[in-house]
């Protein structure tokens, strides 16, 4: 067996290997490199079928790490240069082969056995990997013992791959935040375009899905950042309910919304996932894992039948009979001189036509005068959970600038190392939680004198009289809108371009989100959310299972690398060489134009972090 140090100077080669670049035949919007050093053979292969080759013995766990560990040098580190993995595990390979021996012995863990799994860079793993949150202020001596979701998955027989980049602190540091971007990883960028944006803190997790770096990977979201970061790069997100996985040895922004949830290329794979990092009981260092989400606080008890497996769930056609309820309150966007573009309405409709023709009944909730109730509570809420939960975590770490401190601490790190942190935006969310007064019943100056308790019951009505009301009031299986914009052009210096988004609808409660591609629009992806009450994923499952089915978006539209998105129409005529002009890829969708108007534009909120 190899030692420690053969294996990360093993890894760290691979890392620097080199890669063929496009040769003059490949159309100039697309990355063509060498098959030799681009292993493709089990692109887009899901959890079943890499099981069905491991079981056969055609395949074994240390081969399939090994191809992915090739992609990812060749096409993340290297080539196009998506820089989706901050950081490969060491002992990769040999928790493959153990897969592999304990396979030969006739001994499986779970469905996730020797499956290579990616893992965003705020999830701690007790191993020779940092867990930095994109931060110099986390890097150091490695967490001390894994997080409860990295401990299922080994558990489990999985194979912790790597670290994933993400928005630095989860998008929770600045106003001015730029998704994707790291002082520690980077700007992560987008496999569909690379000049385009991943979204969402957990940007480096939803590419890597993407880009068949791994079988699946883990995100977390607060409000956005699985889902968003699944809408911009064409895969699955399965946010789930608050306390269904467990946010120990994970860096926090909120107790109160924090989750991890997963990346997938299927519906099936982020089911199949799910069943290995849930705490369907109290874990003993999440408190919310033996609880109910804010939504459901005082209403009903945590269930006593959490499933075991979500895969029974999945069903073809499961729309056939399905009531949901749509809603586009927003979708035409926040900001009136920022509208959003008619083929991406266009491709919503489409989508909602489609769920229609595979047998559900869609009632429109606008047209019937619903209003789900605002989570006005959010931001303060998240500034107050943030001062105390961030300083919890930091008394769990050793070894690190931030150990054992506060997040004053963590202020004074960041203005004395500013070349490297904050060389494009500032602290100014860090600068405003400083200004909270300490108490739960204090009233807050800067929110209009409202108090932290009184922001969290707005948020658990918010549940009452939001989802959980739509479902009862029209008898629905679940509501449905879309998800995010697509993909917005990377910009340092302006930052993101979010126009509309919907995952606050389940934010603020605590509730399950299942996010599915649905369309493309000029290249890039475009998905559907399907929102329920708590514990509601087997439900949603089935749904989007069966959307998927009768879709096939994203297998029929795979991410090509392309430096930027669109890459047809953009060359001149005369002076570019005709063999580096962009051409129109065969497989471009490009979507009808015209859509339904949707709601009146609402006002945007100018001053809220996004994508968390």
């Amino acid at each position: 067996m190899a030692t420690p140090l053969i294996r990360a100077i093993f890894l760290s080669a691979l890392l620097l290997s080199p890669l063929a670049v496009p040769g003059d035949g490949a159309p100039a919007g697309q990355f063509s490199g060498s098959a030799q050093n681009i292993p493709t053979r089990h692109n887009e292969a899901t959890v079943a079928q890499l099981q069905a080759e491991m079981t056969s013995g055609t395949l074994t766990s240390e081969q399939l790490t090994m191809e992915y560990i090739a992609r990812i040098v060749a096409l993340d580190q290297n080539g196009p240069g998506v820089n989706s993995v901050i950081e490969l595990n060491p002992d990769a390979l040999v928790m493959a082969r153990r897969a592999d021996d304990l396979r030969h012995k006739g001994h499986v863990l779970g469905p996730l056995h020797g499956i290579p799994v990616l893992l965003k860079d705020n999830i701690d793993t007790g191993d020779q990997m940092q867990t930095s949150a994109g931060s110099f202020a986390l890097v150091g001596t490695p967490a001390v013992r894994d997080s409860t979701v990295a401990a299922n998955l080994r558990a489990g027989g999985a194979v912790i791959l790597g670290k994933t980049n993400l928005s630095e602190w989860a998008n929770f540091r600045s106003f001015e935040s730029i998704s994707g971007w790291s002082g520690r990883g980077g700007q992560t960028n987008n496999p569909y375009g690379i000049a385009r944006n991943p979204c969402g803190s957990s940007s480096g997790s939803g590419a890597a899905a993407s880009a068949n770096f791994a079988t699946v990977s883990l995100g977390t979201e607060t409000d956005g950042s699985v889902v968003c970061p699944a809408n911009a790069n064409g895969v699955v997100g399965l946010k789930p309910t608050v306390g269904l996985t467990s946010r120990a040895g994970v860096v926090p922004i909120s107790h109160v919304q924090d989750t991890v949830g997963i990346h997938a290329r299927t519906v099936a794979d982020a089911a199949v996932t799910l069943g290995v990092i849930q705490s369907r009981a109290f874990d003993g260092r999440d408190p919310a894992t033996g609880g109910v989400p804010l939504g459901w606080v005082g209403r009903f008890s945590r269930p006593g039948n959490i499933p075991t497996d979500y895969t029974q769930f999945l069903n073809p056609n499961g729309l056939q009979g399905a009531r949901l309820g749509v809603t586009r309150v927003g979708l035409t966007g926040f900001d009136p001189f920022v509208p959003t573009p008619p083929q991406v309405l266009a491709q919503f409709e489409a989508a909602i036509t489609a769920m229609q023709g595979a047998g559900a009944t869609v009632i429109d909730l606008d047209a019937a005068g619903f209003n789900f109730a605002p989570a006005n509570g959010e931001f303060l809420i998240l500034l107050f959970d943030f001062r105390n939960d961030v300083q919890s975590y930091f008394a769990t770490r050793v070894g690190v600038p931030v150990a054992g401190k506060t997040l004053a601490d963590a202020i004074a790190f960041n203005n004395a190392n500013a070349a490297i942190e904050q060389p494009y935006f500032n602290q100014d969310l860090w600068d405003l939680v400083e200004l909270l007064a300490p108490g739960p019943d204090d009233p807050q100056p800067i929110f209009g004198g409202l108090t932290y308790n009184q922001a969290l019951d707005i948020d658990r009505l918010a549940g009452v009289n939001g989802i959980d009301a739509a479902i009862t009031q029209f008898q629905l299986d679940a509501v449905v809108s879309a998800t995010d914009n697509p993909a917005w052009s990377t910009d340092l210096l302006y930052g993101d371009k979010f126009i509309f988004g919907t995952s606050g609808l389940a934010a603020g409660p605590g509730y399950p989100i299942v996010q599915v591609p649905a369309g493309i629009v000029v290249g890039l992806p475009l998905g559907v959310s399907f929102f329920g009450t708590a514990f509601s994923e087997p439900k949603l499952i089935k749904l989007a299972s069966g959307f998927e089915a009768i879709t096939q978006v994203r297998a029929n539209n795979l991410p090509t690398f392309a430096q930027t998105t669109p890459f047809d129409h953009i060359f001149g005529t005369t002076l570019q060489p005709p063999r580096l002009r962009n051409t129109l890829p065969p497989s471009s969708n490009q979507a009808p134009a015209g859509a339904k108007s949707g709601t009146a534009p609402q006002v945007p909120e100018r001053r809220r972090p996004r994508h968390l």
